[in-house]
This record gives structure tokens, C-alpha cells and sequence, in this order.
């Protein structure tokens, strides 16, 4: 039961975003920046952002030599050059917006895997084809190719399972929860007001506006917006079942601190399936979905043992073989996918906009999509 001066100034707002990952507030505060006088509300079911945005391995990444081969063998080449050019643009929005030094933003090297198998291998091959059509995006060469036996003992990975290691000139890393923190207080400092452990169930558009009911302790509170701006990723479906969207759950491990690391920066293998860092002397190493998509497509953050044993395999295999490798934690994220590796960005209705499905690139894009979203929703 709520009281007159509740619903006349606590639960009426110009615009509601219903999600406070990345998207969620990159949203909000785009909108902001262009229409300082709207009221904002972001709404968010858990206590944390839910799906990828907390939980990610923090690769401000546009995409590994094998990754982006296939891309090109699965795409057009024009939609190739999209997904590279709106993943710098996302992230330079990104590092404009918070600040280098604020989310830890860092260069410190970004490498692929080359492993000894033909498709590998193949791809190794066709490394200047693949850097000539991202030349006119970039601006410069994308990827340098080294034979991994001059250079093991900079890096420790294991001599058996490699060949060669590819540079990529265009990544760096930086602290997801940093980077979180600060579009947390950038929001409030802006006067966005952020509910969490709000959980959204419905969202009723009518002729005055839009209803977002959420659920407060087993009885309904309904908020009203003109506009509702809907940033759930993975999680959208709930609402609209019909969207081409496909969760898909990733399993990461943190170790303990390893005495005698040598490598640095950030690295991929398997087409951007597999994935790790160095983190002070710890390793943070996650992926492995393709070895079980069908489990793997779930919004349930419990744990796969078939990929969590595949993953600490690796480790103690190729990435620091003879060093026996602890874990102190696994945790999972939830992202989505779909049909097309481009987001889902458009105007649901009259006064419902989404922008959905970031494929496994929500820090690179996020930024990006919540700028054209809110244009979207602010007309």
C-alpha cells in the first residue's frame, strides 16, 4: 500500500531502464548527458548486475586473428568491419567517459595461441589477408605473427602444444570492478537514481505511458515511466519470448598467487572460445563453451565439471606447465547470442526500446549501444 506522497513523487519518472550492467547505465547516462532535466530510475533484480558486466574477465578486446577469420568465413565481409569499427568506437567511449587511470586501462600486451592443429595453422597462414581487409578500419596493421620457439622464454607457455604466437596491436585490458564502480558513481553524481534487488516481472505499456512492475517482497510495485529503455541481456526473453537470443554461460577460474610467472597482458586462443590473464601473480582463465553448447545455453550460474576439468587441463598443460597451479575461485557470468553477432538495438514499441544481445563483447560495445539507445529512446 502505498502512501500519497509515494505516488506522487517515489515512483514516477521520466524514463526507466530496466538492467544496470554496462548497456544499463551507459544508457542512463547518455540520456543524461543529452536531457539533463528527465528523471532516470535503472532498475535492477539482484543486489549486483547479474549476468556478464560484473563477472567478465575485463578484455577491452576487439577480436583475435582466429575469432575474426571465422567471422569472415561465416559473414560478409562488410559486416566484419561493422563489428571491429563499433568495438573501438564502444571502447573509446568507454575510456573517455571513466578515465584510463580509473578502471585500470592498461596495454600491457595482447597475444593469441597459435596450437599445433590445422585449423590453427590454417589461420596462421592467412594472417595478411585478414590484416589487409582491417586495414582501411584500423588504420594499421592489426596482427604480427612470431614463431613461439624464439620467444618461450618470455612467456613460459608450453614448447609441445605451440607454434607460433600472433601480437594484436588493437587490445588492452583494465578492472571490471572498477570500471563498474565508476559508472555506479558517475550515475548517482548525475542525479540517476539505481534500485537494486528490484526485480522487473512485467513491463505494461499503455496510452499514458509505460508500467514497470517489480516485484517488492512477494507484493507488486509498480513504477511509471513515458519511456523504459530495456538493457537485460540474456535475460530478455523473460519478457520477450520471441527474440532471436541465446544465453550462453562461461565458466571462469581465479588461482591462487604462482611463484616464477613470466608472461604479461591479456590472450586468446580458439577463436576467442578460450581466454586468460595475468592478474598481480595469479592467472584469471575462463571459456570453453564450445566443448558443451547445448549445456552451456542457460541462464543457471551453476557450474560445468566437464568444462571446469577441461579448463584446468589447460592450465597446467600449455599455459604454466610444471608450475602446479592452485584455484582459489570459479564463479560464471551469463551472456547472450544469437543468429547474428550484432546487438539487438531498436524501438520495441512506442515507448519501449531495447538494446539487448552483446555476444560476448558487452565492454567493448556497451558503451556504443547504450549511446545509440538512448538517442533511440529520447527521440
Amino acid at each position: 500500500m502505498l502512501s500519497f506522497w509515494e505516488k506522487q513523487s517515489l515512483i514516477q519518472y521520466d524514463i526507466i531502464i530496466v538492467g544496470s550492467g554496462i548497456v544499463g547505465l551507459s544508457t542512463a547516462l547518455s540520456i543524461k548527458e543529452k536531457a539533463p532535466q528527465y528523471r532516470v530510475l535503472v532498475l535492477e533484480r539482484n543486489l549486483l548486475p547479474t549476468g556478464a558486466s560484473t563477472k567478465n574477465a575485463g578484455f577491452a578486446c576487439i577480436g583475435s586473428l582466429t575469432e575474426i577469420l571465422d567471422d569472415l568465413n561465416n559473414m560478409s565481409e562488410e559486416e566484419v568491419l561493422q563489428l571491429v569499427k563499433m568495438r573501438l568506437k564502444g571502447l573509446r567511449k568507454l575510456r573517455t567517459r571513466l578515465g584510463d587511470e580509473n578502471i585500470d586501462y592498461a596495454e600491457n600486451g595482447s597475444w593469441e595461441l597459435i596450437r599445433n592443429t590445422r585449423e590453427d595453422m590454417f589461420a596462421a597462414g592467412e594472417m595478411d589477408t585478414v590484416n589487409a581487409k582491417l586495414q582501411p578500419v584500423l588504420g594499421a596493421k592489426a596482427f604480427e605473427l612470431y614463431d613461439y620457439k624464439e620467444r618461450q622464454t618470455e612467456f613460459g607457455f608450453s614448447m609441445s602444444h605451440l607454434q607460433y604466437i600472433v601480437k594484436n596491436c588493437f587490445e588492452g585490458e583494465l578492472n571490471t570492478g572498477k570500471m563498474m564502480r565508476c559508472l555506479i558513481d558517475l550515475c548517482m553524481s548525475k542525479g540517476i537514481e539505481i534500485k537494486t534487488g528490484c526485480e522487473v516481472v512485467r513491463i505494461e505499456e499503455n496510452k499514458n505511458g509505460v508500467n514497470v512492475v517489480a516485484n517488492d517482497s512477494g507484493n507488486e510495485m509498480v513504477f511509471n515511466a513515458q519511456q523504459v529503455g530495456v538493457c537485460t541481456n540474456a535475460f530478455t526473453r523473460q519478457f520477450y519470448p520471441d527474440l532471436d537470443i541465446q544465453p550462453g554461460r562461461g565458466q571462469v577460474l581465479i588461482t591462487k598467487p604462482i611463484i616464477g610467472l613470466k608472461f604479461k597482458g591479456i590472450y586468446h586462443f580458439d577463436k576467442g572460445y578460450y581466454y586468460f590473464r595475468r592478474l598481480g601473480d595469479r592467472i584469471l582463465f575462463g571459456g570453453g563453451r564450445n566443448l558443451d553448447f547445448e549445456t552451456e545455453r542457460t541462464t543457471d550460474f551453476s557450474f560445468n565439471q566437464k568444462i571446469q576439468n577441461d579448463l584446468l587441463d589447460k592450465l597446467r598443460t600449455i599455459i604454466v606447465p610444471g608450475l602446479n597451479p592452485e584455484v582459489e575461485d570459479w564463479w560464471t557470468g551469463i551472456m547472450a547470442f544469437g543468429s547474428s553477432k550484432f546487438p539487438i538495438l531498436m524501438r520495441q514499441s512506442e515507448r519501449i526500446c531495447m538494446g539487448v544481445r552483446m555476444g560476448g563483447m558487452g565492454v567493448a560495445i556497451g558503451s556504443g549501444v547504450g549511446e545509440k539507445l538512448a538517442n533511440l529512446i529520447i527521440g
